[in-house]
């Protein structure tokens, strides 16, 4: 039959899609031609070599591990490589990965238009290894939603507000608890309430992240007023304006803020209008950072293990791949506060 798409000539390799879609089947149906599976009917068979044939298609070594069961290499689709919860979790799985001689890509997509999150996801396809997605932001959740079939994969979400669907191969840290606790410590040193500024959140209902939620519930176990959560973003920037904000309110005596480097800011902001930390106010952060314990103040903060979370990420990963076992939902560790200077009794 006549095949289009790329050539000989082509200046980009053909891909297993690129004869799928020239033969008219599905890419396991390719993988199944290529790797001598006896159920393709001779007349698909027969489309598929010729579109192998016309194309130039040659087979990766990466593919066929995969096929044959033995991949050795691993995608990881994130939004964001900078960030110390993103990049320790990519530092997590380079290190898993490599004890178990696999090779790690990463695929950036930094936003949830469908055009991108789609080449992404074809892309960490064509390798023809396994994917893990970093799911704490909306490009991650929406790749959830547009996995390609019979792709192998891993995710790290955020605390999920509800059971995931059995199966789901998500692992995740108990960020609910960590809130929680982090914001009754703030409380028991005898603060009014506790004021909250939030990172971005995946989740798209109105109550935003687990972390906001676990904060709230503190505040009404506790029969303490709650505030409506400041919005912030990622960087110190983001904390220092918000931080100018509430550095002007003398009600406002704790601030929880969704990561170290919010907190950064925040005090930053405080110093300058001359708000005494933790005298005048207590902040307390999220991450623990490596630069958290040597701030001035050394910052409270609660403990996230995103290396260990990488490393779950893997060995899930690994032993789909290798053994085709099923996964499931994972939690991990639950966080742990650490208790510094940033956080002390409120003021009289």
């Amino acid at each position: 039959m006549p095949v289009t798409g790329h050539t000989r000539g082509a200046r980009r390799p053909a891909s297993i899609r690129d004869v799928a879609t020239a033969a008219g089947v599905s890419h396991q149906t390719v993988s199944r031609v290529i790797n001598g599976h006896p159920s393709v009917r001779p007349a698909t068979r027969a489309r598929v070599e010729a579109a192998i044939a016309e194309l130039g298609f040659r087979r990766s070594a990466t593919a066929h591990a995969l096929a044959s069961g033995r991949s050795r290499s691993v995608t990881v689709l994130t939004s964001n490589t900078t960030h110390y919860g993103y990049a320790a979790a990519l530092k997590g799985i380079e290190e898993a990965a490599r004890a178990a001689a696999f090779a790690v890509g990463i695929t950036v997509v930094e936003t949830d238009e469908e055009a991108e999150v789609r080449g992404a996801l074809e892309r960490a396809a064509d390798t023809g290894g396994g994917l893990i997605v970093i799911a704490y932001d909306r490009p991650g959740v929406r790749a959830l939603g547009m996995l390609p079939e019979g792709l192998p994969v891993v995710a790290a979400v955020e605390t999920p507000g509800e059971p995931p669907p059995q199966g789901s191969p998500w692992v995740w840290t108990d960020d609910r608890q960590a809130a929680r606790e982090a914001t009754r410590h703030l409380l028991a040193l005898g603060h009014r309430t506790v004021h909250y500024l939030a990172i971005p959140s995946s989740a798209r209902t109105s109550g935003g992240s687990q972390r906001a939620a676990g904060w709230r519930e503190a505040l009404r176990e506790a029969g303490a007023p709650v505030p409506e959560p400041v919005a912030g973003g990622w960087e110190p920037a983001d904390g220092y304006a918000a931080g100018r904000e509430l550095a002007r309110d003398p009600e406002v005596t704790a601030v929880l803020c969704g990561n170290d480097a919010l907190a950064l800011g925040v005090l930053r902001a405080l110093r300058e209008a001359g708000r005494d930390v933790p005298g005048d106010v207590s902040v307390a952060g999220f991450d623990d950072a490596p630069a958290s314990a040597f701030l001035t103040p050394a910052l409270t903060t609660v403990r996230l293990d995103f290396t260990g979370l990488g490393r779950a990420c893997f060995s899930l990963l690994h032993g789909l791949v290798e053994q085709g076992e099923p996964v499931g939902p994972h939690p991990v560790a639950v966080p742990r506060l650490v208790v510094r200077e940033s956080t002390g009794p409120a003021p009289r």
